[in-house]
């Protein structure tokens, strides 16, 4: 039985290619470039199969490490994304001038490198096999340290050329793990690497939020006591300190869009209520009084309103809230349990938790209003969802055989896959915003 509980219940707890339009490139001599992007988020769109030979270096030479793992890199980036399926290497490697037509190949990513000392140029060509066409080149210039960045910066690059937004592979998530036998919170790229723990307070660690640059993580704690919120600086000095230390609940804020800004639940007076405050954590606004227990708010794009839940209606339910008016309109009305909303950086769609015979998946509304549409489906339960940066993906943690990971799923409910594995179990997933 899911006991509905203010401080630990998760209600607190926060066709064909058609004639290949979607994503052929048209380009006019002296006039600007017409592109028909590919539409991700459409069902029924086969993955584009990319290929991505070995980097050369500047002597034109395939067949170093640094060319391999470069890639490599390149491969799992593109991957990542959903729309597209890397073509075998083991199928052209080695082989003089490649088929590329003849293997299946929609485009190739011809890629080099150039090590100059300690700086390293890396640079990749998008080749249209169908139309014979270079598309673009993008070069990306830094030290030799950074080459995994370069080439994920490249990644992104190329994601743009496709869909006409960067990709998100420059990003990463935050997330709670019991790795260590308490709740900490940790940080990884969104492939699983360089985990990074954030918080040693030996005690139960809950909701990591990112501020809007992605400099900053918020979470909050309860080593002294008192579910206390804290803000951590991202940087090799990591400072942190504290945001709001009141009696009773310092929960899960929601930075607003400029940074300025935060919106999060406060019990000093007795019953959880949305306050805005700034950065310092003085109160600048009280948001609800004595409706329910509002909590779990999310900021608009364009910062001019919030979601949030409340059980003012008798049932945990999901709301917005204009902040200029403080007019308030119910937004879920479909089951006795929504909770956990967080509003699409694209502005359409507010993601959220939904109790369905016993379990809990994922459902997105539009938020002028309308029917919500499922987007998780199979055993287990999917909680706590979070949008990437691009609003075309979003990452979960799924309870599964009596484990918790972070999984990952397209907009429009496909390719529903675990993000990364990790030891322990992991929840309360927060995606960064894009941080190169």
């Amino acid at each position: 039985m899911h006991v509905m509980n203010p401080l630990q219940s998760p209600f607190c707890r926060c066709a064909i290619f058609s004639l290949f339009l979607v994503n052929v490139f048209f380009f006019v001599p002296g006039a600007s470039a017409e592109r028909i992007y590919l539409d991700i988020a459409s069902s029924g769109v086969r993955k584009l199969v990319v290929a991505v030979p070995s980097f050369a270096d500047a002597s034109g030479d395939q067949n170093t490490a640094t060319g391999r793992d470069l890639a490599r890199l390149m491969e799992e980036g593109l991957q990542f994304h959903g729309f597209v399926r890397i073509l075998d290497p083991r199928r052209y490697e080695g082989e003089p001038g490649p088929d590329w037509r003849g293997l299946g190949a929609d485009y190739v990513v011809m890629g080099n490198y150039t090590p100059a000392g300690e700086r390293m140029i890396v640079s990749g060509n998008l080749f249209d096999v169908m139309g014979g066409d270079n598309l673009t080149t993008k070069n990306y210039k830094g030290s030799s340290g950074q080459r995994e960045e370069l080439a994920l910066r490249l990644v992104d690059a190329m994601v743009e050329e496709f869909t006409g937004e960067p990709g998100v592979a420059g990003s990463s998530i935050a997330f709670v793990s019991d790795k260590t036998g308490r709740k900490e919170v940790y940080i990884a790229d969104v492939f699983g690497r360089h985990v990074r723990q954030i918080t040693r307070h030996h005690h139960l660690c809950v909701s990591p939020r990112f501020t809007a640059d992605g400099t900053r993580l918020a979470y909050s704690s309860y080593h002294r006591g008192n579910q206390d919120l804290y803000l951590t600086d991202l940087d090799q000095n990591k400072k942190t300190r504290t945001l709001s230390r009141r009696r009773g609940m310092n929960l899960a804020p929601a930075f607003s869009p400029d940074n300025r800004t935060a919106v999060v639940t406060l019990s000093k007076d007795g019953n959880p209520d949305l306050y805005l405050i700034d950065m310092e954590g003085n109160i600048i606004r009280r948001l609800t009084k004595r409706a329910g227990i509002n909590v779990s708010p999310s900021f608009s794009p364009d910062g001019g309103a919030i979601c949030f839940v409340s059980d003012r209606s008798g049932s945990p339910q999901v709301y917005i809230m204009h902040l200029q008016t403080m007019q308030v309109q119910r937004l879920t009305f479909k089951g006795k349990e929504n909770v956990e909303p967080s509003w699409s950086p694209r502005g359409d769609k507010i993601v959220y938790t939904h109790r369905v015979e016993g379990r809990y998946h994922i459902y997105t509304v539009p938020v002028s209003g309308g029917a919500p549409a499922r987007i998780t489906s199979g055993p287990g339960s999917c909680e706590a969802p979070t949008w990437s940066p691009d609003g075309r993906l979003i990452a979960f943690s799924r309870e599964l055989n009596g484990k918790m990971e972070i999984y990952i799923v397209q907009a429009n409910g496909e390719g529903m896959r675990p993000m990364f594995a990790l030891e322990g179990n992991q929840s309360y997933p927060r995606w960064s915003p894009r941080l190169y």
